[in-house]
């Protein structure tokens, strides 16, 4: 044997030495941390046989290896420094960095916002993302509530009608203004989206919770393609991430709006102010976050008092009626303003992380938001008597009188592990409690020509409200962090509870909180539902995923009653009708599936497929109710909707940027689709009636294409936008017992093109100018498509909106931000009129 070869010989002996050497440190390593029994036999089973194969009597040719030139190795530090040193530096579960996984990302990003949101790694959902960052947010939005963080999110809109709305609905690419219920909206564990409705008002997302300089990072998923998720993902999933600290850090800040208006026979100026404040820190395994909220919001008119049968005529004895048809070209004159409201809100919110041990972190969170609102509601009216302001005895001028107080409460708390070994756990539970709301509001007017309003009244409640959820969840990697499959399941619960009585009072503005005794309506009732979901992430090669899921659903509404009663003009009850409405249930099962596919680091290719079950809300089935002159009216017998989503996307990633193309289409039998109709009761005042029924068949399909890229043409610029195209049409409705049919027609509040594009220029880190439009193509409302007339009260307009914003860090504790909103000041109605030209200054102050 030559001397080369008993050196090859040598050193392949040392080198299996010391191989099966880390396998005993690795196998002690495990066991250590836990590891099954099938594993160590597993890795055992694996060491054998590697063991023999070294041992084969095979020839092997000879090989020379040079030994590489001895590097000396820097000292480690002892194992309980370096755990400590971790557990210093790592942020919470929610904020720390997703690992970079190049079949999924590629190349590391320069933009945080570039990189997939923590949840995507962690669990490995198919879902495709859109992220912003607080910083991002800082220095391109015109921030005054939470829900502005997404105004330029591809495909998403945010209905806020002014600031501080406490009824703003998350709107997606395929779903609309009313569709509360088709999306989930989470404040790290604790749900936000109100899945009592579905609806644009008192079932919006309780964005109020949150403190805009509480928010480190938002991500929004599409579609309902993740089985972690239950059927309320239709429209998708935005994950807001609090900024817990691991240093020291205290902020301030303060914004003033201003908005002109002048629309109908309302001129005046409408200002907000709002101071918001977060502060935190890290003392060794406890760190704690406390934000607050104050914002003092004087509001345009929400809504308009129409009247009337004959075009610009209006009571007997007024002038001053302007003349205006309805969305539908009927009459309705308006006379007034409804709901002219002023609000004032405070929001506070406590969250505190412990590190059990390095790799087990506990938390809770407690909010509670406070709300005292009055509206007040201006006449354009006049007597032709007196020469005095009056409401020519339209009564529904008294449905936008009120004083409103609330107190909602809310608490999360959590237990995650992170040990990114074979198994990790996360335990989480939320509820939500409305304390008190009350509104209090006078029956109706004084009659003609008084400016008043009468003595009695109603009083509606909404305290006793309250849902529950909870889930568990695991995540099992047989092969190993980042191996070829990874296993996560999980349980889910949640509870919703309604409790909606109005009472009648005998003086509307002083009464106890059940009024007199007497009822005017009330609506109970309980929706509960229990979910089991198991999804396997399969990486075929390195370059493909292929995941599977399945989510099985159990759903049951129970505990339904409804009283409803008649009364005369002047709110005497005159008959009284109790209804116990019966139980439905429901047990579903959705699949779902997606691959992925990577070129190269640059591309990616990625095909989507979920089933969903969307189910009816409580208040869908058990509340009748009035709010600001508008009247809903439930119904006890609805289905659960079925909807299936199907997705392409083709992506093309830049370190600092990426394009995305998406084709889409969706279907969904059972549409829970709300219609709202004008009524005009024999004195001629009007008011809006809205229904909620099941459509047979619906579909949308569409393309999606969206871009943003920091330094284009030039260093500094950053670019982006997205342009959304959706055919959405009714497929079959058998239930439509109107004059035409609406097989066909354009299912209601989709629009069929909407688009977004922003430039960004920091010439420096101090400076930062932004430019960014949206637009929304037009909306029916109805299934019939009738309401054809634009630009006036309750129609749903297209619009074009200019924004801008400068951005300047005077010093390294200074920030001064000067925008406008709606720069070109256009006035356009998504039912309600939306905000015209509004000015934007605000100070921050870092400690």
């Amino acid at each position: 044997m030559s001397p080369r070869s008993v050196r090859w010989r040598l050193m392949l002996s040392n080198s299996r030495e010391e191989s099966r050497r880390q396998e005993c440190l690795m196998l002690r390593c495990h066991a250590r941390r836990g590891v099954s029994v099938v594993a160590v036999q597993a890795a055992l089973l694996a060491s054998s046989s590697g063991a023999f194969a070294q041992s084969s009597s095979a020839v092997l040719p000879p090989v020379t290896v040079d030994a590489p030139a001895a590097v000396k190795p820097k000292p480690r530090k002892p194992a309980a420094n370096t755990a400590a040193a971790r557990n210093r530096s790592a942020k919470p579960a929610g904020e720390r960095a997703a690992p970079a996984v190049a079949s999924e990302q590629g190349a590391a990003s320069a933009r945080a916002s570039l990189d997939p949101p923590a949840a995507v790694a962690r669990y490995q959902l198919p879902q495709r993302s859109f992220s912003v960052t607080a910083k991002e947010v800082d220095e391109t939005i015109n921030l005054k509530d939470p829900e502005d963080a997404v105004k330029y999110m591809p495909s998403l809109f945010v209905r806020k009608r002014n600031d501080g709305d406490n009824q703003a609905v998350l709107a997606t690419r395929s779903w609309g203004l009313n569709s509360s219920a088709r999306t989930l909206v989470y404040y790290d564990d604790l749900l936000i989206s109100a899945l009592i409705g579905n609806n644009n008002t008192n079932s919006s997302p309780r964005w109020n919770l949150i403190s805009p300089e509480a928010i480190g990072r938002v991500d929004y998923l599409n579609g309902p393609f993740a089985a972690a998720y239950p059927g309320n993902s239709i429209g998708g999933v935005l994950l807001i991430t609090s900024k817990m600290p691991d240093k020291p850090f205290a902020v301030a800040k303060e914004t003033v709006s201003v908005m002109p208006w002048n629309q109908y026979g309302t001129k005046d100026t409408y200002v907000t102010s709002q101071t918001s404040a977060a502060a935190g820190n890290r003392d060794g395994a406890l760190s704690w976050l406390v934000s607050a909220n104050y914002l003092d919001s004087f509001q345009q008119p929400l809504s308009y008092t129409t009247f009337g049968t004959t075009l610009g005529v209006g009571p007997a004895g007024t002038t001053g009626t302007i003349a205006a048809q309805n969305k539908a070209g009927g009459v309705a004159n308006v006379v007034g303003t409804g709901a002219l409201a002023h609000s004032q809100q405070t929001s506070g919110n406590l969250r505190l992380a412990y590190d059990i041990t390095p790799l087990v972190q506990a938390t809770y969170s407690f909010g509670i938001w406070n709300n005292h609102q009055t509206s007040d509601p201006q006449t354009y009216l006049r007597s032709t008597v007196t020469g005095l302001p009056t409401f020519g005895g339209v009564s529904s001028f008294a449905n936008s009188k009120y004083t409103w107080d609330q107190i909602h409460v809310s608490n999360a708390v959590s237990l995650k592990s992170d040990t990114k070994g074979v198994f990790d756990f996360d335990l989480a539970a939320s509820s939500y409690n409305y304390l008190q709301d009350i509104q209090v509001s006078p029956y109706t007017v004084s009659p003609s020509p008084g400016l008043g309003y009468s003595l009695n009244g109603k009083v509606t409640r909404m305290d006793g409200t309250n849902w529950q959820n909870a889930d568990a969840k695991g995540i099992w990697r047989p092969l190993g962090y980042d191996g070829a499959h990874e296993v996560s399941f999980g349980i889910h619960g949640d509870r919703y509870r309604l409790e909606n009585p109005v009472y009648a009072s005998s003086v509307w503005y002083n009464t106890p909180s059940t009024g007199n005794g007497q009822l005017y309506s009330t609506g109970v009732g309980e929706t509960r539902t229990g979910a089991l979901w198991v999804q396997d992430a399969w990486k075929i090669i390195p370059t493909v995923k292929l995941t599977l899921g399945g989510r099985l659903e159990s759903w049951q509404a129970v505990e339904g009653f409804n009283l409803n009663t008649m009364a005369t003009s002047a709110g005497v009850i005159t008959s009284v009708v109790p209804t116990w409405q019966p139980g439905l249930s429901s047990t579903n099962f959705s699949p779902k599936a997606s691959l992925s596919f990577d070129p190269n680091k640059d591309w990616n290719i990625t095909a989507n497929f979920g089933e969903a079950y969307r189910y009816p809300t409580v208040t869908e089935l058990y509340q009748n109710i009035t709010v600001n002159g508008v009247t809903y009216l439930a119904n006890p017998l609805l289905s659960p909707e079925q909807d299936f989503t199907g997705e392409l996307n083709l992506e093309r990633r830049w370190v600092d940027g990426r394009v995305r193309l998406t084709v889409f289409g969706e279907r969904t039998n059972n549409a829970l689709i709300s219609q709202s109709t004008t009524v005009t009761d024999a004195s001629g005042a009007q008011s809006v009636q809205t229904a909620i029924s099941n459509v047979a068949a619906i579909r949308m399909q569409g393309v999606e294409l969206s871009a943003d890229k920091d330094n284009v043409l030039i260093a500094g610029l950053q670019v982006f936008g997205s342009v959304t195209y959706v055919d959405s049409r009714i497929i079959s409705d058998p239930s439509w017992k109107g004059a035409t049919t609406v097989v066909g027609k354009r299912v209601p509040y989709v629009p069929d093109w909407r688009a977004k594009f922003g430039v960004t220029y920091r010439p420096n880190e101090n400076w930062a100018y932004t430019v960014a439009a949206r637009y929304s193509g037009k909306q029916y409302s109805t299934l019939d498509n009738t309401d054809r007339i634009s630009h006036v009260y309750g129609a749903f307009d297209n619009f074009f909106v200019v924004d801008l914003k400068m951005h300047y860090n005077a010093t390294k504790n200074f920030a001064f931000d000067f925008g406008i909103d709606n720069l070109f000041n256009e006035q356009y109605f998504l039912f309600h009129p939306f905000p015209g030209r509004t000015f934007v200054l605000a100070g921050k102050y870092t400690f």
